[in-house]
């Protein structure tokens, strides 16, 4: 079968397209022919081992694992002994590290049903974005109905899904994008939007009972200044300048400073969950959630679609095609 390798730590040209040995399922495994995947920053900070504190966990000197890519969504071919809810022929999407590849092996808990309304391609899109958008929301900033909520980055990959989302909740959605995405991310369903490169978002009169943070490097004792007094701050934003630590430096700021303060101040981690899974899909199937798709590449062109991701200028995924 044909996968994206790399075998050292640098820029988009380390991954090559190869053929590798087809995988088998294990215990507690499904094996899925993958159709479709998608591109998040979290490929280019691995593929490049940046910042470098990452390497504690993916390998010093070398990456430990060679493949990469996390969303994907296809059909499953075979299924290893003890998996009970999930069989040959499903229609799945999920998460699994090896996602850039024509098969890949995934613990059943890692998969669910795709959304009936979706082809592969676009289901590949909802996964990590998806899932950090709905825990984010919904569990860290436990955000209700009639809240005011501040969406930093609303036009990215997790920005497209966190608008939706909190519109689906009840809340009083405005995004912070650019000048050019301001249109669609009213389009998405925000009540207003916020042009950072013209306005500072902490300098309005209006103060947000959540501030979510998706892009930008602003520190937590600037985003707390657009909170109300006991209003919830959500971390998520990987952008940073540091090459040792990146955001690691504002995460750890967040919950040290929170104790002090009125407000909640707190950095997030999406996990993998089947069920936020099942849950997103049907937002999805009743009409509540789309993927917003900026562009797609074929598998032989994944380099290309992970230096665009790179650049920091991708509005919603971007797809990687892998029939």
């Amino acid at each position: 079968m044909k996968a994206i390798v790399y075998d050292r730590y640098g820029p988009p040209d380390v991954l090559r397209l190869v053929e590798v040995e087809k995988p088998v399922a294990a215990p507690g495994q499904v094996l899925v022919r993958v159709h479709g995947a998608a591109v998040n920053p979290y490929d280019w900070h691995f593929m490049r081992g940046k910042p470098y504190f990452l390497r504690l966990v993916s390998g010093l000197r070398a990456p430990k694992r060679d493949r990469l890519g996390v969303d994907f969504a296809g059909v499953v071919e075979a299924v290893g002994p003890e998996v009970t809810t999930v069989k040959v022929g499903d229609e799945v999407y999920g998460m699994q590290t090896g996602a850039f590849a024509q098969y890949l092996c995934a613990p059943e808990s890692s998969v669910a049903p795709k959304p009936r309304m979706l082809d592969f391609s676009l289901a590949a899109a909802i996964p990590l974005a998806g899932l950090t958008a709905l825990q984010g929301l919904r569990n860290s900033a436990r955000l209700q109905a009639g809240e005011r909520v501040l969406i930093i980055g609303a036009s990215g990959g997790v920005g497209t899904f966190a608008v939706q989302i909190a519109e689906h909740l009840g809340a009083r959605v405005t995004g912070v994008c650019s000048t050019g995405n301001l249109d669609g991310v009213k389009a998405l369903g925000a009540n207003a939007v916020i042009d950072y490169t013209r306005e500072d978002f902490t300098a309005t009169a209006e103060k947000f009972d959540v501030v979510f943070q998706l892009g930008g490097m602003d520190s937590p004792v600037r985003c707390r200044r657009a909170l109300t007094q006991r209003g919830r701050l959500v971390l998520c934003s990987g952008d940073s300048e540091g090459a040792w630590i990146g955001p690691l430096g504002r995460f750890m700021q967040a919950p040290l400073m929170s104790p002090f303060v009125k407000q909640k101040l707190m950095g997030l981690e999406a996990k993998r969950s089947r069920e936020d899974l099942v849950e997103l899909a049907r937002l999805v199937d009743e009409g509540a959630l789309r993927p917003i798709i900026d562009r797609s590449y074929p598998l032989a062109e994944a380099a290309d679609a992970v230096r665009y991701v790179e650049g920091g200028h991708a509005r919603g995924k971007v797809l990687v095609q892998i029939d």
